[in-house]
């Protein structure tokens, strides 16, 4: 349970996205592919099955999506005409422009009952105002016996080495950030709950990691984060909120600096992940 203030916390509307769409945070996303971070999924797919992807993003996972099914058989979806776009472009970019890119609110999806075989969620419940309502919805649109793909980070997880005030500021802040607006950033462990509130009977829980210890992984994770953290909306948001200033967001991006060069550096995602018959 959070120990945040309540007044730190929106208390109507949607959540706000953490991350925004800059470009640190878009060339981190487009790291993740099907096989790093739908390998749960994947071998429940064929081609021919009607796909809905919620929360498209940097549309790298989409991609590999729609080589599965076919991109005709694949619907995106995406909170906003601006997160859209960035989709649609990495669509364009991998010649899979037939790939149907929509706008629409994953609380209430514009979309017929009974329209999918299965529904995709990466990351996306974690910044969501209502997680369980979300899976309702998806449940709603995929057909009897159809499955409902949910993974998660979880935050709270994360593990890393040598021990680093900055990164310990780094993640206290995030995480301050993140319930504020309205999102759950230990998202991961709620999974199976929420799939049993939204009305899932039969539910496969997993886990998995992604580790950071080479120097190529390193650099880029640490190097995305170096940036991210001096980057709007997250730096604006830590800010106008008076939790930090410009100098010790500074000092956190140069501890991002420091772990990605280190030489022993490691740094271990949790995630877990969600099969849901429906």
């Amino acid at each position: 349970m959070s120990t945040e203030p309540e007044e730190t916390r929106p208390t109507t509307g949607a959540a706000a996205y953490t991350h925004g769409y800059s470009a640190p945070v878009l060339d981190s996303h487009r790291h993740r592919t099907a096989a790093n971070s739908a390998s749960h999924l994947v071998p429940h797919l064929r081609e021919g099955q009607r796909l809905l992807d919620i929360g498209s993003g940097a549309g790298t996972i989409t991609a590999d999506l729609a080589r599965i099914v076919g991109p005709a058989h694949l619907v995106a979806l995406e909170i906003s005409e601006q997160a859209a776009a960035i989709t649609r472009a990495e669509l364009a970019r991998q010649g899979l422009a037939e790939v149907e890119v929509r706008v629409g609110d994953a609380h209430r999806l514009p979309l017929a009952d009974g329209e999918f075989d299965v529904v995709h969620l990466h990351q996306v419940l974690q910044h969501v105002a209502d997680p369980v309502t979300v899976l309702a919805e998806a449940r709603r649109v995929t057909r009897a016996g159809g499955l409902v793909s949910a993974r998660d980070s979880d935050y709270e997880g994360f593990r890393w080495y040598p021990d680093s005030p900055g990164l310990e500021r780094w993640h206290e802040l995030y995480l301050r950030a993140a319930r504020a607006n309205g999102g759950t950033p230990d998202a991961g462990r709620h999974l199976l709950a929420w799939a049993h509130a939204a009305g899932f009977d039969e539910v496969t829980p997993s886990t998995s990691t992604t580790l950071h210890a080479t120097a190529q992984s390193r650099a880029q994770w640490g190097g995305a984060w170096s940036q991210r953290i001096l980057t709007p909306p997250l730096a604006d948001q830590l800010r106008e909120a008076g939790w930090v200033d410009d100098p010790e967001l500074e000092r956190i991006s140069t501890a991002w600096q420091d772990w990605a060069a280190h030489p022993d550096g490691w740094f271990v995602l949790l995630h877990a992940e969600v099969l849901a018959r429906a």
